[in-house]
């Protein structure tokens, strides 16, 4: 198997973790954390596939990929009510399978040839938008949209350093180190220490004629 069929079935594996966990805080039945599961798990990879025009979708290549989503559905559906804190775990989970998807979409780019900017945009495609397609159908507050925290930013800055690892680092798997692991360090940072951007705030106001 590929270095970019290995990241894409160990990304599909951890977000239907995170997609399965939500399911459980919705209380869905069996079929709903497959439905969930899967669609968190195959969700950025098939929009990154459909944007690059890469034929089969990487999910219908390797069918694989599903089965290993609905294993992980049905994994939490038998093990989640044993969580303490199922939230913190979906926190903690969606950040790793972010930083392994970004190194996928950054790799399936690579592969096809495409301009660094393209790259950096598969990158931040595949690694955010399983998970927003999981909260949006599930009514929850998507983690990407969570105000003052890296997210977006974490999936840009670990593109970036793939595209600029192999400048400092001649081996093919320094991108992929490289991207996840400065993914996850900026989100891991932004989940304990609260690192973030400034947010807009709008300020009130001057009395009298404007």
């Amino acid at each position: 198997m590929s270095v970019l069929g290995i990241l894409d079935l160990s990304a599909v594996f951890v977000f239907a973790l995170t997609g399965a966990l939500v399911a459980s805080r919705a209380q869905l039945d069996i079929i709903g954390f497959l439905f969930i599961g899967c669609l968190t798990a195959v969700g950025g990879g098939t929009v990154r596939d459909l944007l690059l025009d890469r034929n089969p979708v990487f999910w219908i290549e390797a069918p694989s990929n599903i089965a290993v989503a609905c294993v992980a559905a049905i994994l939490v559906f038998l093990t989640a009510h044993l969580l303490e804190s199922r939230y913190k775990v979906i926190v903690w989970l969606d950040a790793l399978a972010l930083s392994i998807a970004v190194s996928a979409g950054v790799a399936a780019a690579q592969a096809m040839g495409q301009a660094p900017a393209i790259t950096l945009i598969m990158g931040v495609v595949t690694g955010c938008m399983g998970g927003l397609m999981r909260d949006v159908v599930c009514n929850e507050v998507p983690l990407i949209l969570i105000r003052g925290e890296l997210y977006v930013t974490a999936a840009f800055a670990g593109a970036a350093a793939a595209i600029l690892a192999p400048v400092f680092l001649p081996s093919p798997l320094a991108p992929v180190i490289a991207c996840a692991a400065l993914t996850f360090l900026l989100r891991a940072g932004s989940i304990l220490f609260g690192w973030g951007l400034p947010v807009y705030r709008p300020r009130p106001p001057k009395d009298g004629p404007q």
